[in-house]
């Protein structure tokens, strides 16, 4: 006689658990009864597979790679210098592997060229590229500009006014670097404004090559005169959200800009 006639299963809610298990209990192997208690008990949970994966500062050759950037932007490495990878490195106290990585990124970007026999060196760039790059990034300055006035805070236009008064005073006491250096944060301002990353991305990399020479050229009286007046309409059109008149501004001060280089 099978023994679950004997032995008659119990009933769980209702249910026979004979029939929903295919009768005979003891009729059944290990791996069914294992598989019964994976049923009830539910999936256990799978260990994690994936290696940990910590959020990492910022790479050293990131960090070097911008202040290289910044050293090209402000004259201190001008077109034509060799860049000294053991001095660079020294100077930011950090090896020379994360300065060859930067500059390769900034090989990459066209500001550093790496000479066989040589070296790395800041790029030379000719009289035309010159004029070409400033008449394009006089054209993403007022597209931006223009954006701006649909993006700007009231926030903004205060802090690019206070930079502006500070400017002038700047070159009414004849400080000129520190005019240089407010009037490039004006620009840089009004394109950060503009909320457009693509034209941000292309800005940084045509004008770092060139800010030394769109400026600290020399103009005169009737040129500095000039130069103000539109600064002060900047700002006007920024107040007054005017998008059509600020890209008339900024446009004009690029062709103004590159006759002033020219000359020079």
């Amino acid at each position: 006689m099978r023994l679950c006639r004997l032995f008659p299963l119990h009933r769980r809610a209702g249910h026979d658990f004979a029939e929903n298990h295919g009768g005979c209990a003891q009729a059944r192997t290990p791996a069914y009864w294992t598989g019964l208690r994976k049923r009830a008990t539910g999936p256990s949970e799978a260990p994690m597979s994936r290696p940990r994966q910590p959020i990492n500062r910022r790479y050293l050759h990131d960090e070097a790679a911008m202040r290289m950037r910044d050293m090209i932007s402000s004259g201190a490495l001008k077109p034509g210098d060799k860049v000294n990878e053991s001095e660079l490195a020294e100077s930011f106290g950090i090896s020379r592997t994360p300065v060859r990585e930067a500059i390769k990124m900034l090989a990459a970007e066209d500001l550093l060229e790496i000479l066989p026999n040589y070296g790395p060196r800041v790029r030379l760039i000719n009289e035309a590229e010159l004029k070409n790059m400033l008449e394009v990034i006089a054209v993403l300055e007022a597209t931006a500009g223009e954006q701006a006035c649909d993006t700007i805070t009231e926030a903004e236009v205060d802090a690019i006014e206070v930079v502006h008064d500070a400017m002038i005073r700047d070159w009414s006491n004849g400080n000129f670097p520190s005019y240089f250096t407010r009037n490039r944060q004006i620009h840089d301002a009004i394109v950060a404004a503009s909320r457009n990353e693509t034209l941000q991305r292309l800005y940084v990399s045509l004008s770092g090559r060139i800010q030394v020479a769109r400026y600290s050229s020399e103009k005169t009286p009737e040129q500095w005169q000039k130069v103000l007046h539109e600064h002060v309409e900047m700002v006007r059109c920024l107040r007054n959200r005017d998008g059509a008149a600020l890209f008339s501004v900024l446009r004009e001060q690029g062709r103004s800009q590159e006759k002033v280089i020219a000359a020079t």
